[in-house]
């Protein structure tokens, strides 16, 4: 009988493994790529080896997770420590974790997959969230076949197409239609809730006459914007406008206009982000206020001298605090959603009496003229932010007139009313009034 010999290889660490691969990456040259077949020949290996580095990536996360070694390190969780050892974002660090405990405690087909290299991290978290929003009753062989079904999905379409399949993947179970949809429903709710408590808007001034902002706003409103940026910068509207300007500026025949706009076109074309941007400040100056409850809170009031409006020169001022040109007020009092209180223009009835409980979007304007923050002594909140409270409680018979309106922002209006502290009002030679509190003995 012949022998059989069986040869064994000795294991090799995963430092050295890897050092190897990056001998090899050394060594890589794509200039050997030609034509399309190759070259998608040749990505599609490169996704499956970098989704094959991420699997053993995660898999020493999980590891590492596993034997504490954060504690060891003196920070705060695995995730700090992740963190720190890698120099990544801490959120991105902390969704590693998550995605890496996640594969180690109950996805052993999620995980096989992505160490083969047959989906991606994008795919195999969508995979970790939609199986951890399941509803509970279901049985271990519901949720493999479960999970089996999602790996099988995931190795033909895209993430963004998993998650919607995902939703829905009760209808691998023998579960009714009704017990489907109702999964589905809760799941988009609670997505839905989750957006609205991360939604979030900030900006802060530059000094130099921009703003810089961030938002963070769910997906259908990030929608609506896009769809309404796009439109106003589009390159069929920006063609058309290129193309009046080619002919006002004589470019002689029409091959010679079309030229001119194609020209202008492509110099533009490059550069998506100051086009989105200045269709933006489109969008917000033209923004519609007539529809509002109230209409001059969500308005900006533009205070100018007439003489300087109609010279072009000198400033104009902002209820919000700003500053601005008077060819810019000027442009602005051409569009929607800015009203110019123009000292010197004709008047508005502003006095009410006891006609009307609420002070009126006229008051609001004429009180533009007077107060650029809170009536409060020392706040500084812009007048933009204020509600206008009678100095004459209109319950015990006060009237609604401009000279008994007192613009306070939202602390000082609470506070006015606050039995826990007495103010004062005082009004200077000009009609403005300042409130005073003291907090009761």
């Amino acid at each position: 009988m012949a022998a059989v010999a069986t040869l064994r290889t000795a294991p090799i660490g995963t430092v050295d493994v890897l050092r190897e691969i990056e001998a090899l990456l050394d060594r890589v040259h794509t200039g050997d790529v030609c034509g399309g077949p190759a070259a998608a020949t040749a990505l599609g290996e490169v996704e499956r080896v970098i989704s094959r580095l991420q699997a053993v990536r995660l898999s020493l996360v999980a590891e590492a997770d596993r034997s504490g070694v954060a504690a060891g390190s003196g920070l705060t969780g695995t995730s700090a420590w992740l963190a720190v050892s890698t120099r990544r974002d801490g959120g991105q660090a902390a969704r590693d974790v998550r995605l890496a405990t996640a594969l180690d405690n109950g996805l052993p087909a999620t995980r096989e997959a992505l160490a083969a290299g047959d989906v991606s991290t994008d795919h195999a978290q969508v995979i970790a969230t939609a199986t951890a929003q399941l509803p509970d009753g279901l049985s271990q062989q519901e949720r493999a076949a479960i999970e089996t079904d999602l790996v099988r999905r995931a190795k033909l379409v895209d993430p963004g197409t998993l998650r919607k399949e995902g939703r829905r993947i009760l209808s691998v179970t023998e579960r009714s239609q009704a017990e489907v949809d109702a999964h589905e429903d809760r799941v988009l709710r609670t997505e839905e809730d989750a957006a609205v408590a991360k939604t979030r808007l900030t900006w802060h001034h530059n000094g130099d006459g921009t703003t810089t902002g961030h938002f963070t706003v769910p997906t259908l409103a990030a929608s609506i914007l896009a769809k309404t940026v796009q439109q106003i910068a589009s390159p069929r509207r920006f063609a058309q406008q290129a193309a009046r300007a080619a002919t006002a500026a004589g470019a002689g025949t029409p091959a010679a206009v079309q030229a001119a706009t194609w020209d202008a076109f492509r110099a533009a074309d490059g550069d998506w982000a100051h086009r989105y941007g200045k269709a933006f400040v489109e969008l917000l100056e033209h923004l519609p206020t007539d529809a509002l409850s109230g209409k001059v809170a969500a308005t900006v009031l533009v205070t100018i001298d007439h003489d300087q409006l109609m010279a072009g020169v000198g400033a104009a001022h902002l209820d919000t605090g700003q500053d601005l040109s008077a060819g810019e007020a000027r442009r602005l009092a051409c569009n929607a959603g800015i009203v110019p209180a123009v000292l010197g223009g004709r008047s508005v009835p502003l006095d009410l009496g006891r006609q009307e409980r609420f002070f009126t979007e006229a008051q609001r304007v004429a009180l533009a003229t007077t107060y650029d923050t809170c009536a409060a002594e020392a706040c500084d909140r812009p007048y933009a932010w204020s509600e206008l409270h009678h100095e004459d409680p209109w319950a015990s018979g006060g009237r609604t007139d401009l000279a008994l309106a007192v613009p306070l922002c939202g602390h000082h209006h609470r506070r006015v009313h606050d039995p826990h502290y007495a103010h004062r009002i005082d009004t200077n030679h000009r009609g403005r009034k300042s409130v005073i509190f003291a907090l009761r003995t």
